[in-house]
């Protein structure tokens, strides 16, 4: 199954997108907080994607592909945006109290791979989350 949204990177967006992720994964074998999870990462990578490549501007292309395996799905958000160096993606550290800066550590939780590729223009976040076997039948 593939299941792929264009948007515009306008913050009331968010909504339809994380509808549209909720859609997706209702019919696989995740838990609710696992879902949950995936959806609250999804919605931080395209919160970072407004604030950090397009820097807040509200008519920006986004592209989201969710793909279902056998064993895994596979989320690809692609923007056009101001690159920022993988290497450079680190969530603040978990003990310093204050507001902002968990946002990575969050997608990183949600996801069992994450990879960051940088394109032409812009950037490729790649997301896979590895599904539970399925039951076997046994008669």
């Amino acid at each position: 199954m593939k299941r792929e949204i264009e948007f515009a990177s306008h913050p009331g967006n968010l909504c339809l997108v994380r509808d549209f992720v909720r859609q997706f994964l209702r019919p696989l074998g995740l838990s609710d907080t696992e879902k949950d999870l995936i959806v609250l990462g999804l919605d931080e990578a395209c919160t970072n994607v407004i604030r950090y490549a397009y820097h807040q501007q509200t008519n920006q292309p986004i592209a989201l592909i969710c793909q279902q395996h056998t064993d895994r799905v596979v989320f690809q958000l692609r923007d056009y945006g101001q690159q920022c160096p993988p290497d450079q993606l680190q969530g603040r550290p978990l003990d310093l109290v204050q507001p902002g800066g968990l946002g990575i550590h969050l997608i990183r939780r949600a996801f069992d791979q994450v990879d960051y590729n940088l394109k032409r223009q812009g950037t490729e976040l790649v997301l896979v989350k590895n599904l539970p076997p399925e039951p076997s039948s046994t008669s």
